[in-house]
């Protein structure tokens, strides 16, 4: 066994590798810890969105973790053209949430499915010709719609922290009990993230998950009903929530995942840059995004939502440097395991919607921070000013006044006035073009 200068094996610095099993287990583990979190809420957020029952929203986060460990498979051994052959995590996405709330709630999951096919296969047309696409997405644009993100998502968030649905329906939203367990949740989250190091740094949403639900548990927030009625052993069937095409939906999905794409490069760029020192080829993000368009468009069939590359996992890399595709294969493989137990999906979805709340909320912060960094590395100029200002004032201002486009057809509102995060993609984009370059 090779090692390096402070005794670890140098596999696991080697894509290709073979490391010890030792070693794959606890890094393995890490990457399971960062993703888990971010796999399984946006499924419990779109579930509560679209009214499903109990049994549904287990089958939901059963989905979930299923096409994200697949997702990762393909990624990490690709066929053909389909896969990028670097070590990413995929799962479900943030960035797709506010639009699929917002189909959710003017539709129905069915139509947010279908949607998410027609919005895959724009993501593989992207992949085909990523080379000359990527220049409607320079920074400035990409910034802009990632704080669009974060913004449109502070709402859900608080709506979580008071309860949420469940709460609303019992006639206790916004009670003590619910804020006191979403600010446990939140204290733990930022105590965990910027006073401690190691595991307990890079799993701080988990941790104030834990102590959030057992908080929660103590408050009689929590119902373990689902629990003892779910099965061990259950394989998800094909088309059981069944698939609609809505025109409207079917765009604005479309949309984001032209965006998510842009966002999947530069995790890509980031892996390849942090932990193999050179720079991802034309290849590898083609294959990478057409992966990540037919996982979607595969998992839509079984009730799975989008896919996307997950920035926690690459931040890990990026730190450790560790790239070996063992370690990567181990963490798909525990989530694909868990992807066939409903007892395991039925505890996660027993987590109460304010400790959802209080967990997420910062990562929400964190994304909308994330966009600002990025806008901020190219400088703010007048250009860059008016690019970002405008297209979040247009973004924000017409999604947070209803019926602000009631004057035109139903498809133009659930196409711009559902979802900020469209109208200030396509603005950024259209100014970036149209405004001189300074």
């Amino acid at each position: 066994m090779n090692a390096t200068g402070d005794g670890r094996d140098s596999a696991l610095f080697d894509f290709y590798g073979k490391p010890a099993p030792g070693q794959v287990i606890p890094l393995g583990l890490q990457h399971v810890v960062a993703a888990i979190v971010g796999v399984v809420t946006p499924a419990l957020l779109v579930s509560g969105a679209c009214g499903l029952s109990v049994a549904e929203q287990v089958v939901l986060v059963q989905a979930s973790l299923l096409f994200t460990a697949l997702a990762t498979l393909i990624q990490l051994f690709p066929v053909m053209r389909i896969g990028a052959g670097l070590p990413v995590i995929m799962g479900t996405s943030f960035a797709f949430v506010p639009t699929l709330l917002a189909i959710g709630v003017r539709f129905d999951l069915p139509t947010i499915l279908g949607a998410q096919i027609a919005g895959g296969l724009v993501a593989v047309v992207f992949g085909v010709f990523v080379k000359r696409l990527r220049v409607f997405f320079p920074p400035v644009v990409t910034g802009t719609v990632i704080i669009s993100i974060g913004l449109s998502l502070y709402s859900t968030a608080v709506s979580y922290m008071a309860g949420g649905g469940a709460a609303r329906a019992a006639g206790d939203f916004g009670s003590a009990k619910h804020w006191g367990a979403a600010m446990i949740t939140l204290l733990v989250v930022i105590v965990c993230n910027n006073f401690t190091k190691g595991i307990t740094k890079m799993a701080s949403i988990l941790c104030g998950m834990v102590v959030g639900y057992i908080a929660a548990l103590c408050m009689g927030l929590v119902d373990f009903t689902p629990v003892s009625q779910a099965s061990w052993f259950y394989l998800v069937s094909p088309l059981r929530f069944g698939l609609r095409f809505v025109p409207s939906a079917c765009i604005s999905l479309g949309i984001m995942f032209m965006v998510n794409a842009v966002q999947t490069i530069g995790d890509l760029t980031s892996t390849t840059l942090g932990g193999m020192d050179r720079e991802p080829e034309t290849r590898e993000l083609s294959g990478g995004i057409i992966a990540q368009g037919l996982a979607s468009m595969l998992g839509a069939l079984f009730g799975g939502l989008p896919t996307s590359s997950y920035s926690q996992n690459v931040g890990i890399v990026t730190v450790n440097r560790v790239v070996n595709r063992v370690v990567f294969a181990f963490a798909a493989g525990i989530l694909l395991a868990a992807g066939f137990i409903p007892k395991f999906a039925s505890v996660l979805a027993t987590i109460p919607q304010a400790v959802i709340g209080g967990a997420t909320i910062s990562v929400f912060a964190m994304i909308t921070m994330t966009g600002v960094r990025m806008i901020a590395a190219e400088g703010l100029t007048s250009r860059t000013a008016t690019v970002v200002g405008l297209a979040l004032a247009l973004g924000v201002g017409v999604t947070s006044v209803a019926d602000s486009l009631a004057g035109f057809p139903d498809w133009v509102g659930t196409v711009f006035g559902s979802s900020s995060v469209v109208i200030a993609a396509i603005t950024a984009i259209l100014l970036n073009l149209v405004l001189p370059k300074e």
